[in-house]
This record gives structure tokens, sequence and C-alpha cells, in this order.
């Protein structure tokens, strides 16, 4: 147990940090910081307090990083951030991130599975489990030896779904909070798991005092799965309720109570309207432009890592369905796709991010002509690009197989240009919130997807200027900071 006067006031744990190292040749570090609403939010709370960052090295970059500092990063590396980063052994880390976060929880929670085939629980998935567990139990360590006494600790996702329990366990001082950023699988599918699993998972994030959700629709999922998973340990109130909580009871110990949250993270305005009319956005849009080929031609863009949820292949083939059903599109609209490959190292990732590939080259080979390419695809990331895309949209295509929120969706309509019409799928949870205003698509009806890109593309500029008018006050009523610190008062009140 921290002393009195030891140990931070308010932490914050998440697989990946602020900071990543890149090791060069030399053997010189350099250090890149990166954004989003975590940053945002630790930097909203004031140098008067003290915070400290939990994370994991990723690579051997960041490994090297924490042998040099013994893992408390360089201040002038973090901007100023106190970052503790964790060295789990790489073979663990590997077993816990890729085989169980990547593998096995995004795809129950995203409902990805090829239910014939897969899954599989066998003995490889339980040696595989237990480097779960063991690289949550790192993360519990590092906070209960970093907190101060009754210390607030906001757990992010589904990497460290067990931490809450674990960490209560060391320090039932402690407030603690978990932030879900996934989709929650209803109770039918979070049911293929194997029963103890199911029952870790859930007790796991019942650990913590309060666990918050990007919408109301994955916090009921949740309760679902709790109240299947842990039976009679646990009786609920709902969102909808004055106040809704679980209470669990479980063996050997006194009943705790959870409350449930749902806060949903919202685009950050001011930042994505400055960044976006800097000079290498500009740069970016005058090679869009080109590309593209005159300013009569019309735009649908999507901007997405090549990760299964986000269903680029059927956005694909809704666009060469609207090319063939309509067309009077031909020549007349270019679809600016950005594809950033994600999670390479997964075969399956790489077959679909070639699988993009491949269908984007087959529509420009069978629609495109001398001076018009149907399909711009991009693979390489670049953030200022797709701010250039994001300012010339007139469409913008977001169809989601299922997606815990989709920011995307939100900040395409707070940087556009000229005012853009969001297909939005109805499995994003954005939709909660921008589906009044977007045109909504079942995600796996490729032909209605089709019907309402040609929708889209025919809608008068006065009714897209008032609906992105729209959309942009929705996206942004919860900026990163404000979401970041209404957890954190909620979790100290």
């Amino acid at each position: 147990m921290v002393s009195e006067r030891s140990g931070a006031e308010v932490l914050v744990a998440s697989n990946r940090g602020p900071v990543s190292y890149t090791l060069g040749e030399d053997g010189a570090l350099s250090a890149k910081r990166g954004g989003g609403g975590l940053v945002s939010g630790l930097s909203a709370i004031g140098p008067d307090t003290d915070a400290v960052w939990v994370c994991a090295a990723l690579g051997e970059g960041d490994r090297e990083a924490v042998r040099r500092t013994g893992g408390l990063l360089s201040a002038e590396d973090t901007g100023g951030q106190r970052v503790r980063m964790l060295d789990i052994p790489a073979e663990v880390y590997a077993d816990a991130y890729n085989g169980i976060a990547n593998s096995v929880l995004w795809f129950v929670h995203h409902m990805l599975y090829q239910t014939p085939l897969e899954p599989a629980f066998d003995s490889a998935f339980r040696a595989q489990w237990a480097s779960y567990v063991a690289y949550n139990a790192a993360f519990a360590d590092a906070l209960a030896e970093q907190a101060a006494p009754g210390a607030a600790v906001l757990v992010q996702d589904y990497h460290l779904a067990l931490v809450p329990g674990l960490l209560r366990d060391r320090r039932p001082d402690l407030r603690i909070a978990h932030f879900s950023h996934t989709p929650w699988a209803p109770a039918e599918y979070f049911a293929m798991l194997p029963d103890d699993i199911q029952r870790q998972l859930a007790a796991g994030i019942l650990g913590a005092d309060h666990a918050n959700f990007l919408t109301e629709r994955w916090a009921r999922a949740f309760i679902g799965c709790c109240e299947t998973a842990l039976g009679a340990d646990c009786q609920a109130r709902h969102p909808g309720d004055e106040a809704p909580y679980l209470l669990t009871a479980p063996a050997g110990g006194k009943p705790r109570k959870t409350s449930i949250g749902v806060y949903g993270l919202g685009a950050d305005a001011e930042f994505l309207r400055e960044r976006a009319h800097r000079p290498d956005v500009e740069e970016r849009l005058t090679a869009l432009r080109g590309q593209i080929g005159g300013v009569e031609r019309k735009t649908v863009v999507r901007v997405d890592r090549t990760e299964l949820s986000k269903n680029i292949v059927r956005g694909l083939l809704a666009f060469r369905r609207l090319l063939t059903d309509r067309p009077e599109w031909r020549e007349r609209v270019v679809h600016v796709a950005f594809a950033y490959p994600s999670r390479q190292d997964l075969a399956v990732y790489r077959d679909y991010t070639d699988q993009v590939g491949r269908l984007a080259e087959e529509i420009n080979d069978e629609f495109g002509t001398a001076g018009w390419q149907p399909v711009v695809l991009h693979v390489k990331d670049d953030f200022a690009r797709s701010l250039a895309a994001y300012r010339l949209a007139d469409v913008a295509l977001v169809n989601p197989i299922r997606d815990g929120m989709n920011l995307v969706a939100k900040e395409i309509p707070v940087v556009s240009d000229g005012g853009c019409a969001l297909v939005l799928s109805r499995e994003a949870g954005a939709h909660a919130e921008l589906g009044e205003d977007a045109l909504t698509v079942n995600p796996y009806d490729v032909n209605a997807t089709a019907e309402a890109l040609h929708t889209a593309l025919s809608m008068d500029g006065e009714e897209r200027a008032e609906r992105t008018r729209r959309l942009a006050a929705a996206a942004t009523a919860l900026p990163p900071a404000r979401w970041f610190l209404d957890q954190l008062r909620a979790l100290q009140a």
C-alpha cells in the first residue's frame, strides 16, 4: 500500500499509450506522440492534478525505452504527461493482444465469427487465456503500486476487461471505472464463450464502481450478458431506470454495486476545423481533386482501417451496383476510398486487405475510361489526406457491420466544406445520435446501400447543407475532453 503522501490521484490504463518509440539503426530512440480522446481528457485535468497513464510496450522501440527509463517515461517525450509503460514479456503480450483481445473478444463483440467453423475453444485457447489473465494482472499490479489512497482509476476497453476486479482485490480503497470503446455482444452471442470465461469477463468489469459505454444499446447488452453469466448472483436496474446499476453478490463477499453509464464520445470540432485548413491538407486536397478529375464530379468518401467490421468490401460492391443500375452516374462520381491496413500480423486481416484492393481494381477495369477512374483507393495512412477527403466529400459512406461508435461518421460533417450527405449503417453506435439526419442502411444489403448512395448523390444542396449542420451539432455534443472529465467527475462524486 502506498503512503498518504505518495501515488497518483488520477490514473488511466490502456493497452496503447500516448507515445510510441522507434529504435533507429544507430541505437537512438525517437518518440511520437499520439492524439485522441484520452490525451485531450488528461490534458484537460490541469497541471495541478497528479495523474499517471499506465500502458503497455507495443514493440521493440517501446521495450527499449522501458529498459532505459525503468518504465517511467521522459516528460519531454510525453508532452509533460506522467506515463508508466509496462514491458510485459513479448510472448505473453502477443497471446493476450492478438490471441485473445483481437482474435476472440473483438470477434465476439463485433459478431464476426463464421460459426460453422469457428471459434473452437481448445487447449491452445486456454494457454492464450492464461496470458490474457497475466497481462491484466500486470496492469493491476502497476496501478495498485502507482495509485494514491482513494485515487480514481479509469480503465479502458476490452484489452483490460479483467483489471477492475483484479485491482479491486489489490486495492479496495480505489474508485474504479471501466470504459468499453467497442460494442457489447448480445447475451446469446456472448454465450458462445466458455461459461467460466463469461463469468470472469463479467465479474472483471463489475469490479469497477462505474461501467461505462458509448451507447445505451451496448450498456443494455452488457447487463443482459451479466445476468446470463452470473445468474442469481446478479441483479440489475436497466438504462432508462432512475439509477441503472448492477448489484452482484460474489461468493464469500458482500454485494457490490456497479453503476452503468453512457457517454457518447463526440468529435473535437475546434481541433478538426483548425487542422483541416493547414498547408499540408490544402496540398493533399489539390492532389485529390486532380485524381478525381474535375470539380463537377461528385465524391463518395470513406475513411477506414481494413478492419473486418468496417465492411469495406460490401461498400465497394454497393458502389459497383450503383454504377451498374444507375448508368447516369458513370463518369460523374468517384469513390474516394481510404482503406488503411490494420492488424496485418493476422492472416485474416491480410487476406481482407488484399480483397479490398482486388475489388477496387475490378471496378476500375469494368467501368473506368481514359478520363475517369471510378475508385481512387489509398492504403497508406495519412491523416492530412483523410482530412482533405472529409472536406471535399459530397457523400460519406459509413457502413460498418457493427461499431462501438465510429468517429468518422461524426468527423466528416464537422469538416465538410460544402455539406455532406451521410449514408450510415444502423449498426454503428453513432447511429443513435446521427440517424435522424443520415440515410440509414442495413450493412448487409448491398442493393439498398447502392440506392441510398443514389439518393445521397441526388440530394439538393440546401437539404444537404441543413442535414450537415444538424449532424455536426449532434457529432460535437460531447467532445473528448468533456467526455473524459464527465466520467472522472462521476467517479469522484
